[in-house]
């Protein structure tokens, strides 16, 4: 279906699309119709037929050309990684790592799964609805056994430990997941495992949600449910372009300046005030959003949690762990 001036831009921005990338495509299609005049101008005895082969393949060859600021990526590619369902994206392999045991959000999700099976399929909630006191001090215990960088100041709300689920930020986001991900559900003030689900838990164990549970994270779930960023720009659409360039180089100033590169209409999100630019806008949604509340809550990375911009000025790089590189291979 075409998109009309007034509908949402496809690539993510939540801008009109005559406010953001109309222009840009539009100079693309111009530059086809002169390469086709250019041809037709040589050749005007062409046929429709033959008229139609030559457009197709010019087409196929502009899609198709590596982009420099795409890091190399062509249109189709990038088309692909931001728009296609998650099992159907191409050049990226995704599948289960064979242990699971250092990603917190799969092993939080272990302790809610093996409380339920204790009790017939269900366990009660708290008169919050949140998890049960004795599960969520569970899920503190397992902080030693993960790869996670450590605070040298203590904080209010801890990522990875907390004495209830609305302080312990990691072990709710796992709820919320396996709530998406249609695993769990709540009713008449209980925690419920889906009755298909425990038969997948019985015969396959965790490694049957973790596919799941990262779509949901991917495709269902808010990045800003859980920080105070006072803007609303939708960083998940480009999950997989970040994913790809900080696996190359672990660098935090270099995704940055790709992202705000291969997609500069994100920056008009971000207004310029007197203390920060657009672009460092951006690069604290990332640091927030992709990083901290992705990555990490997965196992994927470890990043040292030093302020993003403070002074003076250091670079930053994240510690790629085992776990990303066995999920993600990519074949670009």
């Amino acid at each position: 279906m075409k998109t009309g001036r007034n509908d949402p831009c496809p690539c993510g921005s939540a801008k009109k699309y005559k406010n953001c990338c109309m222009d840009a495509i539009s100079k693309q299609n111009s530059a086809l119709l002169d390469d086709i005049s250019q041809v037709t101008a040589m050749n005007p005895n062409l046929t429709h037929d033959e008229l139609d082969l030559v457009l197709q393949q010019k087409a196929f060859a502009q899609n198709n050309r590596p982009i420099a600021d795409f890091c190399g990526l062509s249109p189709a590619q990038m088309a692909n990684w931001l728009y296609a369902p998650f099992n159907e994206l191409n050049c990226v392999a995704i599948s289960p790592p064979d242990d699971l045991s250092s990603s917190p959000v799969m092993r939080y999700l272990e302790v809610i799964l093996d409380e339920a099976m204790a009790q017939n399929g269900s366990f009660k909630a708290t008169s919050k609805g949140n998890l049960p006191t004795k599960l969520v001090k569970q899920a503190s215990g397992l902080l030693p056994e993960f790869a996670v960088a450590q605070f040298s100041t203590n904080i209010s709300i801890s990522e990875y430990a907390g004495s209830n689920e609305d302080k312990f930020n990691a072990l709710h986001y796992t709820r919320i997941l396996a709530e998406l991900s249609g695993i769990i559900y709540r009713k008449s003030g209980s925690y419920h495992v889906k009755k298909a689900a425990q038969k997948q838990y019985q015969s396959q164990g965790l490694t049957a949600f973790f596919l799941p549970m990262l779509e949901a994270a991917i495709t269902k779930y808010n990045w800003g449910y859980l920080d105070s960023w006072e803007h609303d720009a939708v960083l998940s659409t480009f999950w997989l372009f970040m994913l790809w360039r900080l696996q190359s180089h672990a660098s935090v100033d270099e995704l940055i300046d790709e992202v705000a590169t291969a997609f500069p209409d994100l920056l008009h999100q971000f207004p310029a005030d007197k203390y920060r630019t657009p672009q460092a806008q951006l690069g604290m949604g990332i640091d927030s959003r992709f990083l901290k509340r992705f990555l990490q809550f997965w196992g994927f990375i470890t990043l040292d949690p030093k302020r993003l911009f403070a002074e003076p000025r250091e670079p930053r790089k994240v510690q790629i762990q085992p776990l990303l590189t066995q999920t993600f291979k990519f074949t670009i």
